[in-house]
């Protein structure tokens, strides 16, 4: 499972890059998804690295940013809920097994800021950045 955060704005976006954004529910900046790893996800990202960063995110990391960050018809989620919710995403590896919660994370800016949204990881904070992902959304949440 790939967690996404969106680094970047909208000014000078290419079309297919923009529509690209837009399929991962990455409409805004510092806005989070959890995808499945599979080969479209992949071609999508290769697509879009220059104006977001990813890896592969822990079940830990993943049920706090739920727990905190999750909605679910607009109001916030319970612990029990929120629980249950990783558990459906973990097991299905999908956020539609996660009945009524949103896709899209709205985060906060990093405590401590970024390094750079212009350079690529690991001098800047743009592309993969595998593992390394929690500690960012850990600084986000």
């Amino acid at each position: 499972m790939y967690a996404v955060i969106r680094l970047r704005g909208n000014v000078n976006v290419n079309k297919r890059t923009e529509d690209a954004l837009r399929m991962l529910d990455l409409r805004h900046v510092n806005n989070a998804t959890l995808l499945p790893k599979n080969q479209a996800t992949d071609g999508m990202l290769r697509r879009v690295r220059e104006f977001v960063t990813w890896g592969e995110v822990k079940k830990e990391t993943a049920e706090k940013l739920i727990a905190k960050r999750g909605k679910i018809g607009g109001r916030p989620l319970d612990e029990k809920e929120a629980k249950s919710a990783a558990e459906a995403i973990f097991s299905k590896k999908s956020m539609k097994a996660a009945e009524g919660l949103s896709p899209v994370f709205r985060l906060s800016p990093p405590t401590g800021g970024l390094k750079s949204i212009r350079i690529p990881y690991p001098k800047g904070d743009l592309g993969a950045r595998g593992e390394k992902i929690n500690e960012l959304i850990e600084r986000m949440i």
